[in-house]
């Protein structure tokens, strides 16, 4: 029942859509100007997107904020937000700063500006819009590494217990504790700093109710609550099976039953709220990362539960061999399921080296890596051990065949540390391998050979690194969670291609010069010129001349110029130079938004030459 709500929570209204959202549109368009004042401000994303209390603020040609109505979806659509006028609303340039909160949890900001009537003489300057106060962001994200962390602790050290079965888990009750409270107060944590995580303002405002019931209604909040709900429901758990943890009892099938239905409700709770509960094959990808997230906690938390043994109390063999094949199946696990969310963040292979996601997805990808090595060599060792026991077996078996075995003789036991599998010599018979009869086991408390010996510190150090190393692989989960796949941002490039955002102004040209000198040939083709930003102030520009069969054409002058016939301006020369093979200027100012004239000059020769003039749209 309990895992059905979380379900129910997280899964409602999870349609399509491309994980972190993208301006796609926007009316009136960035940059525009209208003859009349718009009785509305309607923005289409690339995604659903939730809104704030301040989702929009609209400022007038004097910098005075506007009044406006409460910020809403346009006609039910879930990627739009909408906001209604004044019906007075004056001529100018008015500005428009906009916030909205992605399908997958993470904020985003713009701003942009229209006219109305006619430009404003002196364009105001557009507001901040920065995604997140530093201080805020800060600490959420540190609750978001605890968190992590101690779901690793709590889950991967209940599966070590359940799986592999020690015969005293009492040392391991102080991580489950520590993972229970870590995990709950980080949630608490987290819940706390979502309002102010959203809205980009500072950590004081953590403690206003208004964000907190806010937030208590958005689709994360939903996932920290009945986070928290499946929290007690685990402790209720530990406290059922204390007794049974404390006498070293294996739990029982409902117990066991019990706790894997939680520990998927516990990665539920990020699957649903994050990247996997928007993009393509949302089902897909929920499931994918519900496995991937517990893979990594029964890895990571075995190897704390491994480390934490070897220097608190006894480890038989059988117990460290269950663990490497209990590790060996969460690596296979967590391989498939990367391989297919790295495709699914990526969307090709260039975005592995273009963009922020990609580069870190690799630097996980060389910690686990660390991680393998350092696994494989934790194998070889135990593997190592279990060849030394055999044949300490097998020796010990020969002795009793031929050597008449003395009453209360020092036979007695002489293999049995090595029989037992334990790495401090104490007497727990081994399940995974071969053991003597109760007459070659030596007394509680033998010393270890210096081959013994050896052969623990070696485990133990491995271990100890991977532990080390898993701690990095968890930093760069994290850190992946928040940064804007590379899937995603290819979408937003289109998107703000098609929204009018800032991209680059491309624009060909075509000419023909037909000469009339004796020698020279007539010259036809066309200049592709390219503004960089294309907006009003400094922009870059590089023009290349094509011939018609589309190869690179030298020619001995190009000019570039622009004018705004509207506003009376110009021409403004662009003073191109040859670059050798193409032409450039590092500085362009067209200090006006709106339809500039380009007028390119093509000379081929002294007197044979072209002008070609196509319009511009500069936008603010």
């Amino acid at each position: 029942m309990l895992l059905g709500t979380v379900l129910v929570l997280l899964l409602l209204g999870g349609g399509p859509a491309s994980a972190h959202a993208a301006l796609r549109g926007a009316d009136p368009a960035d940059g525009s100007v209208v003859k009349t004042a718009p009785d509305a401000i309607t923005l289409t994303f690339t995604e659903s997107v939730g809104l704030l209390d301040d989702s929009f603020r609209v400022f007038d040609p004097d910098n005075r904020r506007v009044d406006t109505g409460e910020a809403g979806h346009a006609d039910g659509r879930a990627d739009t937000a909408r906001i209604k006028l004044p019906a007075k609303l004056g001529t100018g340039t008015f500005t428009v700063a906009w916030r909205v909160v992605s399908a997958d949890s993470h904020p985003i900001a713009g701003a942009f500006t229209f006219s109305v009537g006619t430009p404003s003489a002196i364009p105001p300057a557009l507001p901040g819009t920065s995604v997140e106060n530093p201080a805020t962001g800060g600490l959420f994200n540190i609750g978001r590494y605890l968190a992590y962390l101690a779901a690793a602790l709590l889950v991967g050290t209940a599966a070590f217990i359940a799986v592999c079965r020690p015969p005293d888990a009492r040392p391991l009750r102080r991580l489950l504790l520590a993972g229970w409270w870590a995990l709950a107060g980080s949630t608490v944590f987290l819940l706390l700093l979502r309002g102010p995580y959203e809205t980009g303002t500072g950590p004081a405002q953590a403690l206003d109710p208004s964000g907190l019931s806010r937030t208590l209604a958005t689709r994360p909040g939903l996932a920290l609550v009945a986070r928290l709900a499946l929290l007690a429901a685990a402790a209720a758990l530990l406290l059922w099976q204390r007794k049974a943890l404390g006498e070293g009892r294996r739990p029982s099938r409902a117990a066991l039953l019990t706790g894997a239905t939680l520990a998927t409700g516990l990665a539920l709770t990020w699957a649903g709220a994050e990247h996997a509960s928007a993009g393509i094959q949302v089902p897909v990808a929920m499931t994918s990362t519900v496995l991937h997230l517990l893979a990594m906690a029964v890895w990571l938390g075995g190897l704390a539960s491994l480390l934490t043994l070897f220097y608190r109390a006894s480890v038989p063999s059988r117990v460290v061999g269950r663990f490497s094949q209990l590790a060996g199946l969460s690596v296979t696990v967590l391989v498939v399921t990367g391989v297919y969310q790295s495709w699914r963040g990526l969307g090709s292979v260039s975005a592995l080296t273009d963009t922020t996601y990609g580069r870190v997805l690799l630097a996980k990808l060389v910690a686990v890596t660390l991680l393998l090595l350092a696994g494989a060599r934790s194998r070889q060792t135990v593997t190592r051990e279990r060849t030394a026991r055999n044949v300490t077996v097998e020796a010990a078996e020969v002795r009793e065949a031929r050597v008449p075995e003395p009453v209360g003789g020092r036979a007695e036991g002489a293999a049995d540390g090595l029989a037992e599998g334990r790495v401090d010599g104490t007497t727990d018979a081994p399940v995974d391998g071969p053991s003597l009869p109760e007459k070659h086991r030596p007394p509680a408390g033998a010393a270890l050979t210096p081959a013994e010996d050896a052969q623990r510190r070696a485990l133990r150090r491995s271990v100890l690194a991977e532990v080390v190393v898993s701690v990095v692989v968890l930093v760069f989960t994290t850190v992946l969670t928040g940064t804007l796949p590379g899937r995603a941002a290819a979408e937003a490039a289109t998107a703000e291609q098609s929204a009018g955002l800032p991209v680059a102004s491309v624009t060909n040209i075509p000419f023909t010069i037909g000469s009339d000198s004796p020698g020279v040939r007539g010259v036809s083709g066309k200049v592709q010129v390219t503004l960089d930003p294309g907006r009003v102030g400094d922009n870059g520009l590089q023009a290349v001349v094509y011939g018609p069969d589309g190869g690179f054409v030298s020619i001995p002058e190009l000019r570039v110029s622009f004018s705004l016939p509207d506003q009376d301006i110009g021409p403004l020369d662009a003073k191109v130079t040859d670059r050798g093979g193409y032409w450039a200027a590092d500085t362009v100012n067209l200090p006006l938004p709106g339809t500039w004239e380009m007028k390119v000059t093509v000379r081929v020769s002294e007197t044979d030459q072209v002008s070609e003039s196509k319009p511009v749209e500069i936008v603010r």
